[in-house]
């Protein structure tokens, strides 16, 4: 009894040569092999994301939203003085006001929130700027590498995985007796890790703000740039 992949050949083969096409076209290529690569490098991390943000509950909700306005109106003030392109830019992030219900499901008063995100490369003028404004505190500190930096890595690393990649092609046909080999389908993946914060420095990181500076440590991420594909070995 024939397979599924000898019936699916045949098949193939009689539609090609009912449009008079040679089936040897369809046969399965020779000397092809499937081959993978890649490169690894860790990079410190040069951005930084502060979120802050502030809460607010009350029987009115013009109130509620009167009191979160000033909150966040107030820390702008102070983080605008500081403000300077790609070094540390601001700007406003979610600000919402809803109702807030009893477990019968009945309105019981308003609540609401309002952030505002600081961000860039001057993390010691970020974490400054955190211990300045009292109206907010402190709810997610976040470290990235910026895309300038990530590009540049990705670049370089990309170029050592190809480099590898091709260094595999040239091995494996040679050891399986060819002189060369041509590219006939190639994919190049990048992918970004981080290690695991310890909770004990996020929950320092996340202090409620005063006079004291945020402490800033980066870190570092690990980039990694993965090359797949096959090459047609040739004599």
């Amino acid at each position: 009894m024939l397979d599924h992949a000898t019936r699916l050949t045949a098949a193939l083969c009689l539609a090609a040569a009912s449009a008079g096409g040679a089936c040897a076209d369809l046969a399965p290529p020779q000397g092809v092999v499937m081959l993978g690569a890649s490169a690894t490098t860790e990079v410190t991390k040069d951005l930084l994301t502060v979120t802050l943000g502030t809460t607010r509950e009350g029987a009115d909700a013009g109130a509620v939203q009167s009191q979160l306005k000033q909150a966040l109106d107030a820390a702008l003030v102070e983080a605008k003085k500081a403000a300077r392109p790609g070094q540390l830019d601001v700007q406003t992030g979610n600000f919402q006001v809803s109702p807030r219900y009893t477990n019968k499901g009945t309105t019981n008063g308003w609540q609401g929130s309002a952030e505002l995100v600081i961000e860039g490369r001057d993390m010691p003028a970020i974490g400054q700027l955190t211990g300045r404004i009292n109206t907010l505190t402190i709810s997610r500190v976040a470290y990235n590498l910026s895309r300038d930096l990530r590009e540049r890595v990705e670049g370089e690393v990309s170029a050592q995985a190809i480099a590898r990649f091709r260094a595999k092609a040239i091995e494996a046909a040679k050891n399986f007796g060819y002189t060369g080999y041509a590219v006939r389908e190639v994919s190049v993946n990048t992918n970004e890790s981080s290690p695991v914060r310890p909770m004990a420095m996020q929950a320092k990181s996340m202090s409620a703000p005063g006079d004291e500076a945020l402490p800033v440590e980066p870190g570092k991420g690990v980039v990694v740039v993965s090359v797949n594909g096959s090459v047609q070995m040739t004599r």
